[in-house]
């Protein structure tokens, strides 16, 4: 099939942020020194099993971030037409969850409508529940034939992603082993196998869970569908990459902010320090949901003015994205800052500054050379955890109607639109209950990392590595 790549620019971003990540993880394993805290990570099997759960979330966005437009079929062999529709890896691998969609609402694992409708049959008008289109399909009675369709397919899905768990787990360990000789000893045998058993664990559970729910979704919408009749289990799916998005380029926005100005104001002080800290205390004074909610309102009339600049929906709702990571960005640097101006105002009265100073190097110098390399563990600890915070925020944003554009299918977006349904009768539940578990997932294993990134890069700590 001829297809035609879109490279958005949230996707660029997301590729090149990952390639920094590799980039800096081959300069670190090079550098002892470097080394020593993250084997202090390394020795948490906490820290190691949430690892695995983000590496299974951000593996799910960037299939989602590889975009294209595929060919239409045209009646003039001689030339290609593209698709309007821009959809991406990921909708390309479930395909069925995207397009088997049903005509409203359906519970979990359900073969009928949630609600009743009425129906002509033998002359005379009935209230009935409605066969779904796809869900149970399959099924000639769902009354007698349901139970045992769905042990089935969830039994078999879970022995195949057991197998799979246990595949992966093996040649991990296997290639851990192998760094391990390459290098100096990682850790001690007692403290390698907790983490092995750990480690084990979480991957026999999460290929357990997810092999039943792909079994499962052959024939079923797993988690039900939504007003329009959407799966929701594809919705959560497509939710994952926004949430990365926002995490990472928000972060990414706000560090130069940080950086600068935060090592600036704490080392040449004076005027500058008074500038610096006159500029964050305005800005947290203002409420920050009006300000981003400001800002976002200002953003989307420039959009709307412009839509020559947009080729396709997708394009537009991805600017609307970019914009909010930047304003998240320029109006979040303001807590790391401080923390960077004390850090650096410690720094500055240290031997080896003093040093610089004598000898006659420059400010801008010994910030970069002495200041800057030895405040990067409190920039570390920051992003990792303003990570979880920042997809906490687009929900909040969302639900409040200025956050992403409503076509972008996002954890927020989702909670949104299913506030309104829990005052039915009967009550719409799975759609709310099906995001906040999805987003306590990855916010929780994000805060887990979190705190065994800050105990491994405290200075304090005097532990051996």
């Amino acid at each position: 099939m001829s297809i035609e790549p879109v490279i958005l620019p949230t996707d660029a971003l997301l590729f090149l942020l990952v390639a920094v990540c590799l980039a800096a993880a081959w300069y670190i394993s090079r550098r002892p020194h470097l080394v020593l805290p993250w084997r202090r990570v390394a020795k948490n099997p906490t820290a190691m099993v949430s690892l695995l759960l983000l590496g299974l979330f951000l593996l799910v966005g960037l299939a989602d971030s590889l975009h294209y437009r595929p060919a239409l079929k045209h009646g003039d062999s001689t030339k290609t037409v593209y698709s309007p529709q821009v959809v991406s890896l990921l909708d390309h691998l479930v395909s069925g969850l995207r397009t088997h969609s049903e005509k409203t609402y359906s519970a979990p694992l359900a073969t009928h409508l949630y609600t009743m409708e009425s129906v002509k049959a033998h002359g005379e008008v009935e209230r009935v529940y409605p066969r779904l289109l796809y869900g149970g399909a399959q099924l000639a009675d769902p009354a007698r034939d349901w139970a045992g369709d769905v042990t089935r397919r969830a039994a078999s899905g879970m022995f195949a992603g057991l197998a799979a768990g246990w595949i992966l787990f093996w040649l991990t360990r296997a290639l851990l082993r192998r760094l391990r000789r390459n290098a100096a000893a990682m850790m001690a045998p007692a403290e390698s196998r907790r983490v092995s058993v750990a480690l084990f664990a979480a991957t026999l559970l999460l290929g357990t869970a997810i092999g039943a729910v792909a079994g499962l979704a052959t024939g079923y919408h797993v988690f039900g569908t939504d007003k329009v009749g959407q799966d929701i289990l594809y919705q959560l799916l497509k939710s994952i990459r926004t949430g990365l998005v926002i995490g990472t380029l928000s972060t990414l926005v706000a560090l130069p902010f940080s950086i600068a100005l935060g090592v600036a104001a704490g080392y040449l002080r004076g005027w500058v320090d008074d500038v610096v800290q006159y500029i964050y205390t305005v800005l947290g004074s203002i409420p920050s949901v009006l300000l981003i909610a400001a800002a976002v309102l200002m953003m989307q009339v420039v959009i709307e003015s412009h839509a020559s600049w947009f080729t396709t929906s997708a394009s537009r709702a991805d600017a609307r994205l970019l914009a909010l990571c930047v304003i998240l960005g320029v109006t979040g640097w303001t807590g790391l800052c401080r923390l960077l101006r004390g850090e650096t105002m410690k720094l500055r009265e240290l031997e080896y500054v003093q040093a610089a100073q004598a000898f006659g190097v420059s400010a801008p110098r010994i910030m970069m050379r002495h200041i800057v390399p030895n405040v990067m563990h409190i920039v570390l600890i920051s992003v990792v955890m303003d990570f979880s915070q920042l997809v906490l925020a687009e929900a909040v944003l969302s639900y409040i109607g200025v956050g992403v554009d409503p076509s972008t299918i996002s954890f927020g977006n989702m909670i949104n639109a299913a506030r309104m349904e829990m005052g039915r009768e009967p009550m719409v539940w799975w759609p709310l209950a099906s995001a906040f578990v999805f987003m306590i997932l990855l916010v929780l294993s994000a805060n887990l990392f979190a705190d065994a990134v800050r105990d491994a890069f405290d200075p304090r700590l005097t532990r051996e590595g």
